[in-house]
């Protein structure tokens, strides 16, 4: 049991969900995906994760991501705690849920802890159009997940591809950049010697621009 690596492809698999069975990445294709576990269904932790994710849920469409959660529960366990956040909660979970009842989806991805039991912790996966791993975080089971966070990183991967840059710290509220972005550094003297002149910079190593 191991986690997949950042760049390569994530496994294919077929999974029951709340929504029907679904292959991944197949079924995501051409969009981005993100995959998380919690550790179980009804309890109080997960249940404010869903009803954040649900609530950014629009966000995520907004930037063609999915949400998909799994835990090693069965089927009809988060089909009743789904009703029941939409009844207690007022909250209607819109995206599909795997049960993962057997766990090995969960072994498969490596999101089962040894020393906190069966249940897994909370994986999140993000996964580009092309099914390849760009991110992952790995949280314990006592300590719920920062969505904007989320929601951040896939806007972030996006803007990285598109532009052929990185991201500076907390970006793009970044204390030296605020919302620009870091050009990739200069590889030979030449480019170097233009690249102050090109963009702005703390120096050629160091320059950043604005994006659209």
């Amino acid at each position: 049991m191991a986690l997949p690596l950042i760049g390569e492809k994530i496994p294919e698999f077929k999974a029951v969900t709340t929504q029907g069975v679904l292959k991944f990445p197949e079924d995501f294709k051409g969009k981005w995906l993100v995959l998380f576990s919690h550790p179980a269904d009804f309890t109080p932790v997960c249940t404010t994760e869903f009803v954040a994710f649900q609530k950014r849920y629009d966000e995520f469409k907004k930037l063609n991501a999915e949400l998909v959660g799994l835990s090693i529960d069965q089927v009809f366990s988060h089909i009743k705690w789904i009703e029941w956040i939409k009844e207690k909660l007022g909250v209607e979970i819109k995206f599909p849920v795997i049960a993962d009842d057997r766990g090995q989806i969960a072994e498969l991805l490596g999101m089962i802890h040894p020393a906190k039991g069966t249940n897994t912790v909370r994986a999140v996966f993000i996964i580009d159009p092309k099914g390849i791993l760009r991110a992952v975080l790995y949280y314990p089971q006592e300590l719920g997940r920062n969505m904007d966070e989320i929601l951040r990183m896939v806007k972030g991967l996006q803007v990285v591809d598109e532009n052929n840059v990185a991201l500076p710290a907390n970006w793009p509220n970044n204390e030296l950049v605020k919302d620009e972005v870091i050009v990739p550094p200069a590889s030979t003297v030449d480019e170097a010697e233009k690249r102050i002149k090109e963009y702005e910079c703390f120096d050629w190593w160091f320059c950043h621009k604005k994006v659209k």
